[in-house]
C-alpha cells in the first residue's frame, strides 16, 4: 500500500488543493461538467479555509511528495459565513463580472438553476452551529480514494478541534455513501433535505445530508 503521510495544510499546497477541489466539485467528478470557470469556482469553495484559517486544514502527502487529498475546516462555521459573506463573495462576484463568468452558457444554467432552488427555499437548512461550530470539507482524488485516506484525515482533525476545545463539527454532504463513511467515524445524522439546481444535469433532485460529532 502506497505510505500517505498526514500534515498540517502548507502555502505550497493552496494550487493543488484548489485542483482537487475542482476535480471533485460535482459529486467527487469534475466541476466542468457543470461549471467553466475554476479560478472562481476554486476561489468558492476553498479561499476562505486556506487564506483565513490555514491552521484548520490537513493534507494527504504520497511518497512523490504529491498532495492526493486534504481536509479543510473552520472552527467557527460563523466566523467563516461572516468573513466569506464579507470578504470572499464581494470579490468574486467582481471578479465574475469582470471576467465575463455570468454570461458563459453552462455558467449562466447553473446559476440560474441555482436561484429557482433558492426560491424555493431549498437552501434553508437547521442551525447546528451551537452544538457544533466547527465545520469541515474533504476531498480525495479519484485514484487514491482506496487508501483509507478520509479516515486519516478527519482523525487528524479531531484532534485538532480537541486540543482547541471545540466542543462539536457538522458537515454536509450530497453522497450518501460519504454519509456511511462518516457515520463509520462517529458522527450522527441530523438532517436530510434535497435540492434540485442540478435536476437539469441528472433528471433527478439530489439529497443533502447534514452529520455532526460532538467532541468531548
Amino acid at each position: 500500500m502506497e505510505e500517505i503521510t498526514i500534515r498540517h495544510y502548507q502555502k505550497d499546497d493552496r494550487s493543488l488543493i484548489r485542483k482537487i477541489a475542482c476535480d471533485t466539485a460535482f459529486m467527487g467528478e469534475p466541476a466542468d461538467i457543470f461549471f467553466n470557470d475554476r479560478e472562481i469556482l476554486a476561489d468558492f469553495l476553498t479561499k476562505y479555509y486556506t487564506d483565513y484559517e490555514p491552521d484548520s486544514c490537513f493534507v494527504a502527502q504520497n511518497p512523490d511528495d504529491r498532495i492526493v487529498g486534504y481536509l479543510i475546516g473552520a472552527k467557527n462555521a460563523r466566523v467563516s459565513d461572516r468573513v466569506f459573506r464579507n470578504k470572499i463573495l464581494p470579490a468574486l462576484l467582481r471578479n465574475a463580472i469582470l471576467s465575463g463568468t455570468f454570461l458563459k452558457k453552462k455558467n449562466f444554467s447553473f446559476f440560474f438553476h441555482c436561484s429557482i432552488s433558492f426560491l424555493r427555499g431549498e437552501f434553508k437548512i437547521p442551525d447546528f452551529r451551537n452544538e457544533y461550530p466547527a465545520t469541515l470539507h474533504i476531498n480525495i482524488e479519484e485514484k487514491s480514494r482506496h487508501l483509507k485516506i478520509g479516515s486519516r484525515l478527519i482523525a487528524a482533525y479531531l484532534d485538532y478541534l480537541l486540543w482547541e476545545r471545540i466542543p462539536g463539527v457538522a458537515m454536509a454532504t450530497m453522497s450518501s455513501r460519504a454519509g456511511e463513511f462518516f457515520m463509520q467515524q462517529g458522527f450522527s445524522h441530523l438532517y436530510k433535505g434535497r435540492r434540485s439546481y442540478f435536476n437539469y444535469l441528472l433528471r433527478k433532485d439530489i439529497p443533502v445530508y447534514i452529520y455532526g460529532k460532538k467532541l468531548k
